[in-house]
This record gives structure tokens, sequence and C-alpha cells, in this order.
């Protein structure tokens, strides 16, 4: 028996399942993958493992600009009770101190697309701000921006909020904090992926706070938090090419019409995002993925 049927998490998400140590979490990311607020009949091989590494990596580069929530991902830190089912476990999961979330979900874009994307050609605003005339789909902004949002339950929508509701939810100082390390993260993350190739369009944070000090908690920039654009392809004025879930999202818009559950991914559409996470964790890192 798999440990989820084992051992029930005391929480699970639409990828990860939580389970609650007293001081510490241990997080498992699974194969899941979620699309429109539900979460598919099919699994993605390797998936969970893919956004471990790929948050590991970002963790560790990352360190200077802001501290993270994680202590170790290494098998012989396992708890006693968790030690049977470490095969299962390499490589998707991370033990991480437990830290009171905010919340809210703190997005950045630098690119015009998604939703954003569609408020602008409705008002030539995203998430209330003002952007310049002009723009198509995929425009460069000239500064990032930072559009916040509520966190939804499963299964329903989240909410793009003000940066003035944050203020209002979180006070003025924490809203600032997390406005300016979300900024700041992606910032060196932009740079750091474009020197790979890689346009990072967008992304969500989630921060929490541990001893006083707000860190940056659950993954960081991975193809299921972000949109990843292979460079070499980036064409502003229509849809760009990814690697991230988009792909699954382009092919369900194409083959659903929203009514009832998701359809099943045909085998080769689920072979396909398998490889475009993995290349983008090896893209990314420089490192040739291996599975666990």
């Amino acid at each position: 028996m798999s440990l989820a049927e084992t051992i029930r998490p005391d929480a699970q998400g639409k990828v990860r399942d939580l389970y609650d140590l007293g001081d510490e979490l241990l997080f498992v990311a699974s194969d899941r993958i979620s699309a429109f607020d539900y979460v598919l009949p099919d699994v993605i091989p390797h998936k969970g493992q893919v956004l471990t590494q790929l948050s590991l990596f970002w963790f560790e580069l990352l360190a200077p600009v802001v501290s993270n929530h994680l202590l170790s991902a290494d098998v012989a830190d396992l708890p006693k009770r968790f030690a049977p089912f470490a095969e299962e476990l390499a490589g998707r999961f991370m033990l991480v101190r437990k830290a009171g979330m905010f919340a809210v979900e703190c997005i950045v874009r630098g690119y015009l697309a998604g939703s954003g994307l569609k408020e602008y050609q409705r008002q030539g605003t995203v998430c209330g701000i003002q952007l310049p005339a002009g723009l198509v789909e995929g425009s460069r902004l000239e500064q990032p921006i930072y559009t916040p949002s509520t966190k939804a339950e499963l299964g329903e929508h989240d909410e793009n909020v003000s940066f003035a509701a944050t203020e209002q939810l979180l006070g003025a100082a924490d809203a600032a904090e997390l406005r300016d390390k979300s900024l700041a993260v992606y910032s060196q993350a932009r740079d750091y992926a474009a020197e790979r190739g890689i346009v990072i369009a967008d992304t969500k944070f989630e921060f929490g706070r541990v001893d006083g000090q707000i860190i940056l908690a659950d993954e960081v920039l991975t193809p299921d938090s972000s949109r990843f654009w292979p460079a070499d392809g980036y064409q502003p004025g229509r849809s760009q090419p990814s690697f991230d879930k988009q792909f699954v999202r382009d092919w369900l818009t194409a083959n659903w019409d929203f009514t009832g559950q998701p359809p099943r991914l045909p085998a080769d559409i689920i072979a396909a995002t398998s490889a475009k996470y993995i290349q983008a964790y090896e893209q990314l890192t420089g490192k040739t993925f291996t599975p666990a």
C-alpha cells in the first residue's frame, strides 16, 4: 500500500499531501495535475519529483534573497514511521518548518498573458493596475507588477484583490514586505532563467512567518506555479509555446465543453507534458533529470 493509503495525510491539496509532524511538516508532491480548478483523473509521470527537485534548486539559489522553510530532502532524515516508504518518497518530499501562512497568494507578472491579458483587452488594466496602451499578448511589461489574490478552497476560484485589500487583510507592513519580497525573488529568478533560455512570464509565491520572520514556503518557480516560455520561440502578439501546464489547459480547451468532469488525457498528451516538465528542470538547473 502507498503512504497515503497507510497514513492519512493531515491535509491534501491539488498536488501535495501534507503530514503534520509538530513543529515540522512533511510535504509530498504527487504526480497529480490540476487545471481549471479540477484535479484531473490522469497523473503525469515524474511530475512530483520534478516539482520537488526544482523547488529545492530555487530555494538554494534564492536563499541570499529570501529565507525559506526547507529543512531536509534526505530520506535519512525521514521520521521513523515514514521510513518504510522511503523508496516511494525519494525525490518527491521535503521536510519543512511549520509556518503561519499568509492568506494571500503573491503573484508577480512580467509579461501579459492569461487572465491578465483578458482584463487588459477589456479595459487596459491588469488586476486594476493601469498599463500602457498598445500591448499585445505576450508583451513584456516595463516593470513587473504585483497582483495578489485570495486563496480559494479546493475546487473554487482564487480571487484577485488590490494591494490595498491586502493591507486591510494583513496590515500595511506585512503587505508591503510580501510585495517587496515577491518582486525581488521574481526579478532574480527571471534574470537567471533568461540566461538559460527560459522566459518566466509570471509566477505565484506563498509566504509564511516563522519566529517573527517572513519566509518563502510551499513550492517555488515550478511549471505548476509559473508560466515558462522557451526564449527561442518567444514572439509577442500570439500564444507562446510553453514548458508548463498551459499545454494541458490548451488541450482541454480544445476538447472539452467545460460541463461535467474533465475528460481523460490521451497518452501522447500525458507523455508530452511529462517531457515538458523535465525539459524545464534540465534547462534551468543544467542537470540531467534522473527519476529517484
